[in-house]
């Protein structure tokens, strides 16, 4: 089960535990229904297949890395920049180290929580 926030300070770093357990589930409570999520630079996903491509990249055993960089909050959205790193295997099972400068955008819920309305994690250049 996800352990959300209404702290968007905690968002991350309950992602990031959620991630490194390989809970698909608990991950995809981050998200809005109609998030957005661009993995793959040009690739935005949503919906059913943002949920299974979670699951997938998640069944790999991945673990991941993240401090928030920046983070602007107005209402009932916040705007958090996001230096990652992901530790994985590519499609030949050959380590592979990922890295970025993500861009986030959070809506905050009717629930109190923070979840992500867009994932962007190489949005930025470094």
């Amino acid at each position: 089960m996800a352990q959300l926030t209404n702290e968007v300070e905690k968002h991350t770093d309950l992602y990031v535990e959620a991630f490194n357990r390989g809970d698909a589930d608990a991950v995809n409570a981050f998200y809005t229904d109609e998030a957005v999520a661009v993995w793959e630079p040009g690739k935005p996903l949503t919906g059913q297949a943002r949920k299974d491509s979670v699951k997938e990249f998640l069944a790999l055993g991945p673990t991941m890395n993240a401090k928030v960089r920046q983070s602007f909050v107005t209402g009932d959205t916040a705007l958090l920049i996001v230096d990652w790193t992901i530790d994985t295997v590519d499609a030949d099972g050959k380590p592979e180290h990922l890295k970025g400068i993500g861009v986030d955008v959070l809506r905050l819920g009717a629930d109190g929580n923070w979840r992500y309305a867009i994932d962007d994690p190489y949005g930025q250049a470094e």
